[in-house]
């Protein structure tokens, strides 16, 4: 079996796709922290000159909604970092690079449908690192034989997640209501499974070109709809209270100032549309659809939430 080097292997990310590849490759990963039984490598020992398939670069700083982090962590992280492995996939016998971006790193808001020839204008520091790196690598010429696939991946889920759908569902656990049913979105959400599939495929099928490509699933769902598929894993009523939008943009602008759960940022999280296309990629493999539906994918996540 060829090698498969995954930076980030002990995210949330990195787990799931090590697992998903490992019957198929000797899946390397690479992290802070060696742990050899695990088969997993520092930094310092990712060298030069390593044979394999390809590396897939997930290491990166996560946005952080709370605005606590300064921005050069994330430059440090996602730029810096993303160009010092892209130099050692250079200078080695690996074929392929994957760097997992964001649709952040192009948009942080979305009129219609996000298409992956969209000019790249993110505000916050986190796409603009992301945006930063991008930028490099397709300015980079590629050696004869190497392929380069930069990913943007939307909001992915799955068990074990711990992200902002982790804290909507609690609230509907707690059974409090949802008060902004009021603002009606759509938004693409990609499944973990999803995201395993389409890099598998993309390992496999040699004849794809390098490039940047869209990951989400086929459908897009409400945040209305994720109140109700989540109170249905509850077996309760789902509780949508529509109240007056200003007022709520107005409370979410206070606890901007005293730093209160529900703040400008995640308010727009949670109620903008953000519409993903995956046309790209479907059409690059040869694919109809994805192996997991939207709402079959959410439902395998929420079951996780409650257990």
């Amino acid at each position: 079996m060829n090698n498969i080097y995954i930076t980030g292997v002990n995210g949330f990310v990195g787990t799931n796709l090590k697992k998903y590849l490992d019957s198929k490759y000797n899946c390397i990963g690479i992290s802070r922290k060696k742990t050899v039984e695990n088969n997993i490598f520092s930094y310092d020992d990712f060298l030069p000159n390593l044979k394999g398939d390809a590396i897939i670069h997930l290491a990166g700083k996560a946005h952080d909604t709370a605005s606590t982090s300064s921005p050069e962590e994330y430059f440090n992280v996602n730029r810096d970092l993303t160009i010092n492995i892209f130099k050692t996939f250079l200078e080695s016998d690996i074929k392929d690079f994957f760097y997992f971006s964001s649709v952040k790193a192009v948009a942080d808001t979305v009129t219609g449908v996000l298409k992956e020839d969209v000019t790249g204008e993110p505000h916050t520091p986190y796409g603009k690192s992301k945006h930063e790196a991008e930028q490099y690598l397709l300015s980079q010429v590629l050696p004869k034989g190497k392929r380069l696939f930069i990913i943007r991946p939307c909001m992915i889920h799955g068990p074990g997640n711990k992200g902002n759908l982790n804290l909507l569902y609690k609230v509907v656990e707690k059974g409090v209501p949802w008060p902004l049913a009021v603002f009606e979105n759509q938004r693409s959400f990609l499944s973990i499974d999803n995201l395993c599939f389409l890099v598998n495929s993309l390992l496999e099928n040699k004849g794809v070109k390098s490039g940047v490509y869209n990951f989400s699933d086929d459908e897009t769902l409400s945040t209305n709809k994720l109140i109700y598929l989540m109170s249905q894993s509850l077996g309760r009523k789902p509780k949508l209270w529509r109240l007056n939008k200003g007022l709520i943009v107005k409370i979410a602008c206070i606890g901007d100032r005293l730093k209160l759960p529900l703040n400008s940022e995640r308010l727009k999280k949670l109620t903008e549309s953000y519409v993903v296309s995956n046309d790209k990629i479907k059409f690059a493999l040869g694919l109809e659809k994805l192996p997991v539906a939207a709402e079959e994918g959410l439902s395998v996540t929420l079951s996780s939430f409650r257990k």
